[in-house]
């Protein structure tokens, strides 16, 4: 990996009083597996043939990889197994992106999670295994490094997490994305930590499960009750956003784009949106550039290496000035990119998801 990003997208924001942290997240860091050109979902009895496959880490290293490759500076803190997988992960995180791992740790004897994700009919299945981590030796800090922000995943069942509050009196802005509750329940109690939060990023079934409404807007509307900033995404329809704080709502419509794989296209939105938050962009072109980064992630493979840098957003951006293959009228929504996009910059590709680990990848650039 080169030393220095294509584009620092906080240069202009930037102090010397700043935290040298852009963004703090942790979570579980899985070993993807990823099946693609699937005709349908597997039948039982039978054996299906996928015309394509690729491996990359997974779970939380999604977001974090998209945020270090916009620009951002990443630490991650997360338990890796000290097996081929964990080794494989961490080298990719750390050596191939950049993303400081000093809170994180290897845990001896621990096998990496795993996870084999079926992409077929634009949707995806996915099958996982692990077991928890063991707790750490010793204890860990009660709080994350000072950070511009973090980006916390609420746990259904799990009503607050010390770390969140203390981090936000502590001057970090908080990013809350959410999971998917199994049990059914939809808890709101669960949201009890969106009183520390800035953003809350849910999609339109988790958002509309939440607030007990059918429609995504409405539930937007609601939740913008509990948090200043309510993002619900609309999939395909693209993304609605209500800034309570600010009085302002903003809606932007999806990318007409060939999928491949979906697998960590909600990870990469919420970076695009989280990076346009702390370089202080108007709402709709936040909303905007998460869809945009999310609609170039999903004709990769995986979820963590899928995601788009600067320069595959700029040749993007002269591609579609160029061509006619998306609605013009969307395509004025996206004029912003001029003034901010580096241009006569050529980079090395960025490592994208091969079918193996085996292979020895080239040296990092």
């Amino acid at each position: 990996m080169e030393d220095q990003p294509v584009l620092d997208p906080l240069a202009a924001v930037r102090g010397p009083d700043d935290p040298e942290t852009d963004v703090y997240l942790t979570g579980t860091v899985f070993l993807d597996i990823i099946f693609t050109g699937l005709d349908s979902a597997p039948v039982r009895g039978t054996e299906s043939w996928a015309r394509g496959m690729g491996s990359s880490p997974g779970g939380v290293a999604n977001m974090a990889t998209a945020l270090a490759r916009l620009g951002l500076r990443t630490s991650l803190a997360a338990a890796f197994g000290d097996d081929v997988y964990g080794d494989y992960c961490w080298d990719s995180l750390a050596g191939g992106e950049g993303i400081e791992l000093a809170l994180s740790r290897k845990i001896p004897g621990w096998h990496s999670p795993v996870t084999v994700s079926m992409a077929y009919e634009g949707e995806r299945t996915m099958v996982s295994h692990g077991h928890e981590a063991p707790p750490p030796e010793e204890p860990a800090p009660p709080c994350p490094p000072p950070s511009r922000a973090c980006v916390a995943s609420l746990v259904p069942g799990v009503p607050q997490q010390e770390w969140i509050g203390t981090a936000a009196g502590r001057g970090s802005r908080i990013f809350a994305d959410v999971g998917w509750d199994d049990s059914g329940r939809w808890d709101r109690a669960d949201l009890a930590d969106l009183a520390h939060c800035e953003a809350f990023l849910p999609n339109a079934a988790e958002a509309m499960r939440y607030t007990r409404t059918d429609c995504p807007r409405a539930a937007a509307r609601k939740l913008a009750e509990l948090v200043p900033l309510a993002v619900v995404t609309l999939g395909p329809e693209g993304a609605y956003a209500v800034d309570s704080a600010g009085g302002e709502a903003a809606e932007v419509p999806a990318l007409s784009v060939e999928a491949l794989d979906p697998t960590g296209a909600g990870d990469v939105f919420v970076a695009g949106f989280l990076t346009g938050t702390l370089a202080g962009w108007a709402l709709a072109d936040r909303l905007a550039f998460a869809c945009l980064t999310a609609a170039l992630s999903v004709q990769e493979f995986g979820g963590s290496l899928s995601a788009p840098g600067w320069i595959e957003i700029a040749a993007w951006w002269q591609h579609a000035k160029a061509y006619d293959d998306q609605d013009r009228t969307a395509l004025r929504r996206y004029a912003f990119l001029d003034d901010l996009l580096p241009t006569g910059t050529r980079r090395w590709p960025l490592r994208r998801a091969v079918p193996t680990i085996g292979f020895r990848p080239p040296p990092f650039r």
